[in-house]
């Protein structure tokens, strides 16, 4: 079982990271692979989740060991699959997603790409327990803050999708674009800026 992959940051991906360590290219799939840009062509660490299937080896990278926990909790629940959790945590923070569990806002987690109202309740069923002293007092005070700013992040990115869609973008195209716009919508952008980056990335490739 590999814990963690340590090397350069030879490439990066609308859906994964590539680390040459010993001469070996590991391909590892992220949330949100644009957030390790800066680091790009220097030495980085990623803990990683070890996922096989009848037709693939895959490897998924985290930037922290607790990530890389709430991805392993997410996969427990019934209907989320690896790259339904992927997807969550790439459209919150661990902080923002424990606190919306631990608050039962179902409203916040059907926000998230492809779960629905019954999901966010097996959600909260499963897992509010689990999460208990999963996060610090101290964050969770600033999670508090951070879940109203990551409401309004996801419904902006939302509205800027939307837009894209209406204007004849298919969902394999604006799930290409996705983890850049999170990024953006995670930063503050307001939709009108979503929608200009998007429209960029999307004629750029």
């Amino acid at each position: 079982m590999i814990d963690f992959v340590e090397g350069t940051l030879a490439y990066l991906d609308a859906e994964y990271i590539v680390i040459e360590a010993g001469g070996i290219g590991y391909r590892l799939f992220c949330p949100n692979p644009y957030q390790f840009v800066r680091y790009e062509g220097t030495k980085t660490r990623l803990y990683t989740h070890h996922h096989v299937r009848e037709d693939a080896i895959l490897l998924y990278g985290f930037a922290t060991r607790e990530e890389r926990d709430l991805y392993r909790k997410l996969l427990d629940v019934n209907g989320i699959g690896p790259k339904g959790a992927l997807s969550i945590l790439a459209a919150a923070t661990p902080e923002q997603i424990v606190m919306a569990v631990q608050q039962e806002n179902v409203s916040y987690l059907t926000k998230f790409p492809g779960i629905g109202k019954k999901t966010a309740q097996r959600m909260i069923l499963d897992l509010k327990d689990k999460l208990t002293g999963y996060t610090p007092s101290a964050v969770m005070a600033v999670a508090a803050t951070e879940l109203a700013a990551g409401e309004k992040a996801a419904s902006a990115l939302q509205e800027a999708q939307e837009a894209l869609t209406a204007l004849g973008y298919s969902d394999a195209e604006l799930q290409s674009i996705r983890g850049a716009l999170s990024e953006a919508a995670k930063g503050g952008a307001p939709v009108e800026q979503l929608i200009k980056q998007g429209l960029a990335l999307l004629m750029r490739g």
